[in-house]
């Protein structure tokens, strides 16, 4: 009213779906400055149904390999123009309406390994609510996109290079999170490289780490600790939060490494190269992982807005690299 114009007006001019006159245009922009006038979010998404926000989902925001993910995913979510939500929330028998964030306030949603069990996954599926998986496949039936990496015949090669270059026999695995697939492939890759080489797989030598540097260093010390300690030459940490740990606590124990044993973790996280030793790893593109995810999600959200709603579902599984440092130097 104060602006002498139709409502119809202002939503062309504040939503740029329609031209209007230079003169109309200075006119709004005054009268807004006069009225302190911001639109209000909350109304435009219930008549757009959009939000232009998309939504990560993760366990947890406990350590660099989540930064460096976030980093990938926020670069390319910004030249997209959407804005990022992120949210932590674990499967613990809750169900879909306690959601931190889902179809009732973001356009689409990147989904982090176990953050979400199968039964909320076909929830959303159902509802055609736009979704990536990432470092997950989609369980049977559920035609879900996803982005991952190749864990198993990366970490035959991890440990191929423990046997072959080095010697190793006797190598201790720490499992990852139960449940979680990048533990259950490592840990079969793991095996596979024992049994290409002819080796046993020792009951005792085979620990819980979590991917968790506290579980693993205090893992490490009860094993350490105990009475009659198995032997060992070298241990497969299942990640490298997990290595520091491990190193810390072997340090401690005035185990030297890798003179007295070699360590080896996954990821290639920042901290890897500088711990004492430089930590040999799996190096994932943890950027370009974020990356390739959020460019699939934002193809299916705007498929479904130019109700075309066809885009066919892609499994994207990226090769890591082996990366040699000092815990496990090359001969």
């Amino acid at each position: 009213r104060q602006a002498g114009v139709s409502v119809a007006t202002v939503s062309r001019y504040i939503n740029h779906n329609a031209p209007v006159s230079e003169d109309v245009a200075q006119k709004l922009e005054q009268v807004m400055a006069e009225l302190q006038y911001v639109p209000q979010a909350a109304a435009r998404q219930l008549a757009t149904r959009r939000t232009n926000l998309i939504g990560v989902l993760l366990t947890n925001m406990d350590n660099d390999f989540f930064s460096l993910l976030l980093r990938g995913i926020e670069e390319v979510v910004r030249e997209q123009g959407y804005n990022l939500l992120v949210a932590t929330y674990h499967v613990s028998n809750r169900w879909q309406s306690s959601l931190p964030i889902g179809p009732h306030n973001v356009d689409g949603m990147l989904i982090f390994a176990d953050s979400l069990d199968d039964k909320n996954l076909a929830f959303l599926h159902h509802r055609d609510f736009p979704m990536v998986l990432i470092h997950r496949t989609p369980p049977a039936g559920l035609p879900l996109p996803c982005v991952t990496i190749e864990n198993k015949a990366a970490t035959h090669r991890l440990v191929d290079h423990l046997i072959e270059v080095h010697g190793k026999r006797r190598i201790i695995l720490m499992r990852g999170e139960a449940g979680q697939e990048d533990s259950y492939w490592r840990e079969i890759g793991f095996r596979d490289a024992l049994e290409a080489h002819g080796l046993p797989l020792d009951p005792q030598l085979i620990l819980k780490g979590d991917f968790d540097r506290h579980v693993a260093y205090q893992v490490m010390k009860r094993f350490l600790e105990q009475e009659a300690v198995p032997p060992f030459d070298a241990i497969f940490t299942g990640d490298d939060e997990a290595a520091i740990g491990v190193m810390r606590i072997l340090s401690e124990k005035g185990i030297r490494v890798p003179e007295d044993v070699a360590v080896v973790g996954f990821d290639d996280m920042n901290l890897a190269a500088f711990l004492t030793p430089p930590l040999t790893t799996v190096q994932q593109d943890l950027h370009q992982l974020g990356a390739r995810a959020v460019q699939q999600l934002v193809s299916i959200v705007e498929a479904q807005r130019s109700a075309s709603n066809h885009h066919e579902p892609q499994v994207v599984l990226l090769e890591p690299l082996l990366i040699v440092r000092d815990s496990s130097p090359v001969r």
